[in-house]
């Protein structure tokens, strides 16, 4: 089976910046994305889980998205620009796709 080269982006942010995080991927033309709601991790500041959060100040969310390798300066560059006054980190990894035009 061939596969093809990509970049996986993780952004994990307070929930409350999720949607400004979606503009900005929508804004980008990033073709797709997977939120997911975060239950508990471990940071520099401690340890920290959802439970017992009122609302959704304190939550946490991961975003991921995959992109062209090409692409990825014009993605991360905005990302970390927002990320970086906020509570949250962002990832980039190397994996293997199968549906190439996908992305």
């Amino acid at each position: 089976m061939q596969t093809h080269a990509k970049k996986r982006i993780d952004i994990m942010v307070e929930a409350p910046l999720m949607k400004k995080v979606l503009d900005l991927l929508d804004e980008l033309e990033v073709t797709g994305y997977t939120v997911i709601a975060a239950l508990a991790g471990r940071g520099k500041d401690g340890s920290w889980h959802r439970d017992g959060l009122v609302g959704r100040a304190g939550a946490v969310v991961q975003i991921f998205c995959i992109v062209d390798e090409s692409r990825v300066d014009a993605v991360a560059e905005p990302l970390f620009k927002m990320i970086s006054r906020q509570i949250g980190i962002v990832t980039i990894t190397d994996i293997q796709v199968i549906r190439r035009d996908h992305f």
